[in-house]
């Protein structure tokens, strides 16, 4: 691996756990645009709940891993919501970087050699 290649990994590691670790925390709670949807069609009280009409909401149920350690974008046990999600996407960053680093020498391996 070249130097020039080296510092440009690196460089877009940290800007990446940056990304993760502190600009995450100001990312809106507003329900995106497939949550808007699958409200569509329900009336819901005043405490958020759903009181009448038909919608995909309605059909809701947890994730099999809703009780993982890295489950709603924190780790479980940190009770600071900042460093608990900051702290779960930089982790997310670093287990994604190394399995993509892990895969790209595995294939690099396996590539025939050029003459």
């Amino acid at each position: 691996m070249s130097r020039r290649l080296g510092w440009f990994l690196a460089g877009g590691l940290l800007v990446a756990l940056l990304l993760a670790g502190v600009v995450s925390n100001f990312a809106s709670g507003s329900p995106d645009g497939l949550d808007a949807t699958a409200r569509e069609g329900c009336t819901f009280g005043a405490d958020g709940e759903i009181t009448g009409g038909t919608c995909m909401l309605r059909r809701e149920q947890d994730h099999q891993l809703a009780d993982s350690p890295l489950a709603d974008y924190g780790i479980k046990g940190i009770d600071n919501q900042y460093v608990s999600t900051g702290l779960s996407g930089v982790l997310g960053v670093l287990i994604t970087f190394a399995i993509g680093g892990g895969l790209f020498r595995l294939v690099r391996r396996r590539a025939p050699e050029k003459a």
